[in-house]
């Protein structure tokens, strides 16, 4: 065992050796300065390495002269007809697997030599260990590292010098074949061990001169047919790490091959270790009937406290149940491993593979290209199996030793006490010495007396029968296991009772089967006792990570491999990439190999630099796992959210169109939101954490997306906003009930970059589009209650930045939904409309509609008045309307013909009239959503609605007074009754009450804040209307005082003068193919002038004096008498009509402007001023 555990050691050593020579610098010529500097450097750090290999020399030769003397000692005809016991045999066997493994490593570790000769070079030039055996040395272990082989080349040439070594090797053979067959192993390398054995001890015995194995086949010494199924079962087997050997090929390279005695092994059938597929069906029953006695077990461990020991059976049930669950591990980490041997000896090529590129390298090909989609998904599955089973079987590890220790030592004693007392006492009646002897002595060995000492009474060591009654023995229960030793050596007695021939036939059959079930059964004893040990070792994993073998290939080129190569990482990563629901709850297993191997690389390599390469992939690959999980759970519930809010309509008729827009389907993301303790290298790692952290980065982007894109469109992409937010709330809720983020106002107003500014990026986006785009570049349309854009050719192009293009979970979820929801708020952008003003209040709050109106405020005041008249009189009616019109056609054409009328004129007063109405509209909007609020809120603050009482049964006409008393009084009752039944959810007065004395000042304070309203008494549009008056202060707007002290008639000094020219040109109608008025400015221009009007008190004075009325009232009276129509080109009809129409409309906006201004002093009081009756001039007379 020592030499084991020596010869392990070089083999750690070898595996793991990392070229140096490549990093030396190299000396140029014999000329260079510092060269014997380097030679001197290369010699002190290579020095201690060339003495392990100098060590290891030594150790081929002492282990190679130990195994032959054990095998001269034991093929000695003296020893010839000795028991080896198995365990000897399994020992030799390990030997053998040991000089295999050896060789191998140092075959194919062309760095080791590479290393040596470097330093033997430089030791040469600096002349050093010149003496005649440091000279001879060197020069064997530069033969021995450069000769390939030489380990089991000089173990043959040495045992074919043995007599008789066939028949043990042959014995050690036909060992490790029972074993095979019988399944005499647990841990994975013990199978592989077996297997090795067989064929490198196949070639050991074959030579040219003297052992034929198709001899000894004959001879039925080996059986040659079952080897051959054995090796094509395992066609690959791991060597050490991801080093694979074919076992096969020891077979192949024996002297005297002859391919037609190995059919299975020459023929072109895959391995099935090459398959995994059809053997998953049975892992998943085993594995779910295994669990669910597991479970059945843990719940009862967990749930109940026992007052009673476990029963001898129960015992029994949960040590064959340790048993079989180590040996399904086993079974499983074979499998694994199996097919990952020959992945590794088998690589894809570019040409198989279409997904593999041509530049790949070796190691791409047979780990990253080398595994198709299933085959993956496979291996993942698997391995959470075994790794999961692993862990429940760790926790119920006391419970398990617990039964184990008992149930051992009941067997033991049963059979020390009991089974072996009629095989004693019949060797003793037929004087059987050596069996008496055998029996005795695993009666001392392991017998445990209740009394302490065994019984003299007992008539089976007197050769005699048991009396009728039988004789009583009585066990006693511990809780102990038997020691290595005594295992040894019981097994060791037994075995060579059923072992020898001789002995065989001086006992009963029924036993020797009793003995022989014993001895089977006893073979997994250790791995029992030390299952914590066992466990992992059938667990172990880790070699899917190691690639030294890979590294030595590519001859320096790669340090270490990246990791979309790694083992681990590829199985990773197909979980995240194909978003398999069913896999996404196995996706923590595979970064458990990193955990298997770090282990590995510690306790069993004991090298620190592996450890930190597994340790810096593992940070590298976890980092990416968290960034990419995170994506997928955001893009998940970000769909998630999306389908939801997407319009039920509309869905239903994209899936009659034939265009499914399905929700995303269910994925098991719940269970890695759960996971807050990730054992990883040593580390626990809150995952719900840092998803959290990625969750909330990504929370934060989407919503800044939202923002971004608003401001890159108009006004009318508030409505989109509006959803974008919404959709990013839910998908905010949905993901809270398992992480911890943070709150999504706070969130949002970061993203509104209004933490600390007064306003944030839409509020100044809304004030930018309403004064750059929305009043100019819009229309009022009283009929519909919208705006509207005015034709293309009068529109003002305003310059934007550029939407953000991001992936589509940053929006709506998906594609699909990022074109339907683009869909659905098309509608909404042709037009500005209550939907999104009431966006608009809901965006700005309270300081936005401030901050807004007060800017438009500011705009209101620019507009222009040029080019009026002085005079412009209203004729008589005995003129006629065609006359009328003439001579307003003739007094008014320096404003028809004004050049900027309209692009200046109408243009300003259309933006003044947008601004006004948008101020009562979004107050409109405003008091919609108050009025909601105080709805909601009422119930909370006693504001109960007023309940249904029906009239008293007795109450009659006569006496309505009484009945309406009665009403009254019953009415109160009813309320008394509701304000008691709800006053648990009145708030101020249960805060009050339950609450400190700070938090009810707080709530007393919401409560006013949520009572007081503006739709409970204020009015931002009379506000406006009162700012628009304090505007008007210059005389330019009253004109100057008319000159006969009551009013100007003819004169025009005055706004509503001005406006009944503007408003003449307003019911000009156009040509054929010109605009209209109302198609240009829209009700806006009307609004304009109609408010100026009104705050300056002159909308009597504009109706009675108007141009366009007075002509209107003059063609109601001459119409049927007037037969020219067309005057000066235009139709007096549709001048009359299109007069009758803005008349209308005036009236209507008088009406609404009056509605809110009727409450001012000055506004109500009513001006009446005495005048004499009038005099015609030709009677009056002057004083």
């Amino acid at each position: 065992n020592l030499l084991l555990e020596e010869g392990e050691e070089y083999a750690v050593m070898l595996y793991t050796w990392r070229s140096c020579s490549r990093a030396f610098p190299q000396v140029s010529n014999s000329a260079q300065e510092n060269r014997l500097q380097i030679y001197q450097t290369t010699v002190e750090i290579m020095e201690p390495q060339i003495n392990k290999l100098m060590q290891f020399m030594f150790f081929q030769r002492r282990a190679i002269e130990t195994f032959c003397g054990e095998v001269k000692r034991l093929c000695h005809k003296e020893k010839r007809n000795d028991l080896v016991s198995e365990a000897y045999l399994l020992t030799l066997g390990k030997f053998i697997n040991m000089f295999a493994e050896l060789d191998e490593l140092k075959n194919i570790k062309a760095s080791v030599c590479n290393d040596y000769s470097q330093t033997r070079r430089a030791a040469q030039c600096l002349k050093t260990h010149q003496d005649m055996e440091s000279l001879k040395e060197s020069q064997n272990l530069s033969m021995n590292l450069a000769t390939k082989n030489s380990m089991r080349d000089t173990l043959r040439d040495q045992l074919s010098q043995v007599p008789g070594h066939e028949d043990l090797i042959a014995d050690v053979i036909n060992t490790c074949v029972t074993m095979y067959e019988t399944r005499m192993y647990l841990e994975p390398t013990e199978k592989y061990l077996l297997v090795k054995v067989m064929a490198v001890g196949l070639f050991l015995l074959d030579s040219k001169e003297g052992v034929n194995i198709y001899r000894l086949d004959a001879k039925k010494r080996i059986n040659i047919s079952k080897i051959d199924r054995i090796l094509k079962e395992l066609s690959f087997v791991p060597l050490y790490g991801d080093m694979q050997i074919a076992p096969y090929q020891y077979i192949s390279a024996t002297p005297n091959f002859d391919a037609s005695k190995w059919p299975c092994c020459e023929s072109s059938t895959p391995s099935p270790q090459s398959n995994m597929l059809p053997s998953l069906g049975a892992i998943r029953d085993d594995h779910m009937q295994y669990i669910s006695q597991l479970a059945r077990i843990h719940n009862e461990f967990t749930t109940t406290t026992r007052e009673k020991p476990r029963t001898d059976q129960e015992n029994r049930e949960l040590t064959n149940l340790a048993l079989r669950g180590l040996q399904l591990l086993s079974a499983w980490t074979q499998q694994v491993m199996e097919l990952n041997s020959w992945k590794l000896l088998n690589p894809t090529e570019p040409g198989r593979n279409k997904a593999c590129p041509e530049k790949s390298e070796p190691y791409e090909r047979a780990t990253r290209y080398n595994y198709s989609r299933e085959e993956k998904f496979v291996l993942v599955e698997v391995i959470a199996m075994v790794k999961g089973l692993q862990l429940l079987m760790a926790r119920m590890e006391s419970v398990f030793l617990d039964a184990i220790r008992r149930h051992l030592y009941l067997q033991l004693q049963e059979l020390v006490q009991v089974l072996l007392r009629d095989p004693l006492r019949k060797a003793i009646k037929k004087k059987h010495d050596i069996i008496e002897r055998i029996l005795k002595a695993v009666r001392e060995t392991c017998a445990d007396w209740y009394r302490g000492t065994e019984p003299q009474n007992d008539p089976a060591l007197h050769g005699k029968k048991d009396p009728e009654g039988g004789f009583p023995i009585k066990l006693p229960r511990r809780n102990t296991d038997p020691s290595s030793t005594q295992l040894y050596m019981v097994r060791t007695m037994l075995e060579s009772l059923i072992g020898m021939k001789a002995l065989r036939k001086e006992m009963d059959p029924r036993h020797l089967a009793q003995i022989e079930d014993f001895h089977r059964l006893s073979f997994f004893w250790n791995y029992l006792i030390n299952f914590n040990r066992s466990l992992f070792n059938c667990c172990d994993l880790s070699q899917l990570w190691y690639r030294e073998f890979f590294l030595e290939m590519t001859m320096g080129a790669r340090i270490q491999f990246p990791i979309e190569m790694s083992m681990p990482w590829v199985l990773t990563d197909h979980i995240l990439e194909t978003k398999e629901p069913s896999m996404m709850e196995y996706i923590l297993y595979p970064l458990d190999l990193y955990n298997d191997s770090a282990q590995y690389a510690l306790l069993r390599f004991r090298r620190q630099f592996l450890y930190d390469e597994i340790e810096a992939e593992v940070n590298l690959c976890f980092d990416q796992f968290v960034y990419k999980l995170s994506d997928q759970i955001f893009a998940y519930y970000k769909h998630l959210a999306g389908s939801i809010l997407l319009n039920k309509r509309y869905r239903a008729e994209c899936k009659a169109a034939g265009e499914k827009i399905a929700f995303p389907p269910p994925n098991r993301y719940k269970t890695l939101l759960k996971q807050r303790h990730v054992q990883l290298l040593g580390r626990s790692i809150d995952l719900n954490r840092l998803i959290g952290q990625q969750i909330t980065v990504a929370i934060q982007t989407s919503l800044d997306v939202a923002i971004a894109r608003f401001e890159a469109g108009n006004l009318t992409g508030i409505m989109e906003l509006e959803g974008l937010l919404e959709c990013n709330r839910l998908a905010h809720r949905l993901l809270g009930e398992y992480l911890e983020l943070n709150d999504f106002d706070s969130m949002l107003r970061e993203a509104n970059q209004s933490v600390s500014a007064p306003y944030g990026r839409i509020t100044l986006h809304i004030f930018w589009e309403l004064n750059y785009d929305f009043l100019p570049n819009y229309c009022y349309n009283g009929a519909t209650n919208r705006f509207v854009r005015v034709p293309p050719i009068f529109e003002k192009i305003n310059k934007r930045d550029k939407a953000p293009s991001v992936s589509p979970y940053y929006v709506w979820g998906t594609k699909k939904l990022n074109m339907s929801f683009s869909t659905i708020y098309s509608l909404y952008s042709e037009f500005i409309g209550m939907p999104h003003l009431r966006v608009m209040c809901h965006m700005l709050g309270y300081q936005g509609i401030a901050v807004v109106i007060e800017e438009l405020l500011k705009s209101m005041d620019k507009f222009l008045m040029k080019a009026m008249p002085d005079k412009c009189r209203m004729h008589k009616y005995e003129y006629g309307s065609p006359g009328i019109l003439q001579y307003y056609l003739a007094m008014l054409v320096d404003v028809i013909q004004y050049p900027d009328l309209k692009s200046e004129v109408f243009q300003g007063l259309k933006e003044l009239g947008n601004a006004v109405l948008f101020c009562l509209l979004i107050e409109q909007a405003l008091n919609q959503e108050e009025t909601v609020d105080l709805l909601h809120s009422g119930p909370f603050q006693n504001n109960l609605p007023k309940p249904f009482v029906p009239g008293s049964k007795g109450g009659t006409k006569k006496d309505p007074q009484k009945d309406a008393k009665e009403e009254e009084k019953e009415l109160k009752v009813v309320l008394s009754q509701l304000e008691k039944k709800y006053a648990a959810l009145q708030v101020v007065p249960v805060v009050k009450k339950l609450g400190s004395p700070t938090q009810g000042d707080i709530v007393s304070h919401g409560d006013v804040l949520t009572r007081e309203r503006l739709c409970c008494g204020l009015s931002i549009f009379k506000m406006v209307l009162d700012r628009v008056k304090g505007f008007l202060t210059d005389p330019i707007w009253r004109g100057d005082g008319p000159a006969n002290g009551v009013m100007n008639v003819d004169e025009c000094s005055e706004f509503h003068r001005l406006w009944s020219a503007f408003n003449f040109v307003i019911c000009l109608p156009v040509g054929e193919h010109e605009f209209t008025v109302e198609q240009m400015f829209g009700e806006g221009l009307t609004w304009a002038g109609c408010v100026i009007m009104t705050v300056l008190g002159q909308q009597k004075r504009f109706e009675a004096l108007d141009f366009s009325y007075h002509l209107l009232q003059v063609h109601r009276i001459d119409m049927k008498t007037v037969k020219e129509d067309n005057i000066k080109g235009f139709s007096l009809k549709k001048i009359a009509d299109r007069i009758r129409k803005f008349q209308i409309l005036n009236t209507q906006i008088f009406s609404t402007l009056n509605k809110y201004l009727q409450s001012d002093d000055d506004s109500s009081m009513e001006h009446i001023r005495c005048f004499a009756p009038p005099v015609h001039p030709s009677v009056a007379t002057t004083i």
